[in-house]
């Protein structure tokens, strides 16, 4: 099913579940850029290494060089979304962790390129409370499912969302040409 292209996807003002630690969606702000540059690059580079047998400085510049195709405009990019996950409320925000969403236009189905909560502000549940704040995100704009990709070794996270509904639609599988292992 196709629905009519989307003219602007304001985050709601509250998100997930009520509760002690309430999680709001926004959109990233072009000077926050950077310090998710800052962590994401690094963390998928690592991901890159580890999965590809590339060396780190290897994987580091396909990580720089995949952002760079990826979002060319920073958050400004079309068809890209980068959502602050925040805690707090405006007087007193605090930024716990992003996505960066592809949400076609002519789509019901929108795609997480990237989820991250911060390493100081894990095993609070806010994980859980940040996906249920997108999935009400996302149903309230028109969408109908939600896809992603997770790193096989990643356990913890496979965990996260195999709890928060998602169900494993296929397998990606990787190989070198021209070499047997």
């Amino acid at each position: 099913m196709m629905v009519e292209p989307r003219k602007s996807l304001q985050p709601p003002q509250r998100g997930g579940p009520e509760g002690p630690a309430v999680i709001e969606l926004r959109p990233m702000h072009p000077d926050e850029f950077p310090a998710f540059l800052a962590y994401f690059i690094p963390d998928y580079a690592a991901e890159i290494a580890a999965n590809f047998g590339l060396p780190e400085d290897a994987a580091r510049a396909r990580a720089a060089h995949e952002v760079a195709e990826d979002l060319p405009r920073g958050v400004e990019t079309p068809g890209q979304t980068l959502l602050c996950i925040t805690q707090g409320g405006p007087s007193a925000e605090e930024v716990v962790g992003s996505f960066w969403l592809r949400l076609p236009q002519r789509s019901t189905i929108a795609f997480v390129s990237d989820f991250h909560v911060f390493p100081a502000r894990q095993n609070q549940g806010l994980g859980r409370q940040a996906l249920a704040a997108l999935d009400t995100w996302l149903a309230s704009a028109g969408f109908e499912h939600l896809r992603l990709r997770v790193a096989a070794d990643n356990a913890r996270a496979r965990h996260l969302y195999e709890t928060g509904g998602f169900r494993t639609t296929g397998i990606n599988m990787s190989k070198p040409i021209g070499r047997q292992e």
